[in-house]
């Protein structure tokens, strides 16, 4: 009787030494057990956004600016009015390389103002005095304001810029700093 069963057995599901390990019964075992373990599984924690670092607002001279250029690994600066904005999210523009690159590290106002970006639209004497802007008339002044709005609109204000020798650059380091009491 056992042989009959057998036979039976083997007329239905054929003759198979793989008994109910098939290849598919293996891979489909294998899908089964994956999909519980992926439902039943706990979830990583989530993850909170690492913070960037804190900015300090900072009293910048010129050549404490000069740096800000976006070279060497530092941030890019640049000064409209005596407001130092963070343009690094800007960097293609106001970075090495970018239109506007020779803003960067220095007092912008008067390039912006005359909407020209020639080197002889920056001071050349750093340790000298801050431009007065003299000499813009209003069409320019309307632009170079036009410009700062749009600076505070979209970058963060990080310091303000003082010419070398005032009574606030004496107060503070060259990193733009107060000096530790």
């Amino acid at each position: 009787m056992a042989e009959s069963n057998t036979e039976h057995l083997t007329a239905a599901f054929g003759d198979s030494s793989f008994g109910i390990f098939t290849p598919i019964n293996i891979f489909l075992l294998s899908v089964t057990v994956w999909i519980v373990y992926r439902t039943l599984r706990t979830p990583p924690p989530p993850q909170l956004p690492t913070s960037a670092e804190p900015i300090v607002f900072r009293t910048f001279t010129p050549p404490a600016l000069k740096p800000y250029n976006g070279t060497n690994g530092q941030p890019v600066y640049l000064s409209v009015r005596g407001n130092v904005f963070d343009v690094s999210s800007g960097r293609h523009f106001y970075g090495p390389g970018g239109p506007y690159e020779n803003f960067a590290g220095r007092d912008a106002s008067r390039g912006l103002a005359c909407g020209s970006f020639d080197d002889d639209m920056l001071t050349k004497d750093l340790h000298g005095p801050l431009d007065d802007l003299r000499g813009l008339d209003d069409e320019q002044m309307a632009a170079m304001r036009d410009w700062e709005d749009r600076f505070r609109e979209k970058y963060l204000v990080v310091g303000k810029l003082v010419p070398v020798g005032s009574e606030e650059a004496k107060t503070v380091g060259e990193d733009g700093l107060p000096f530790k009491k």
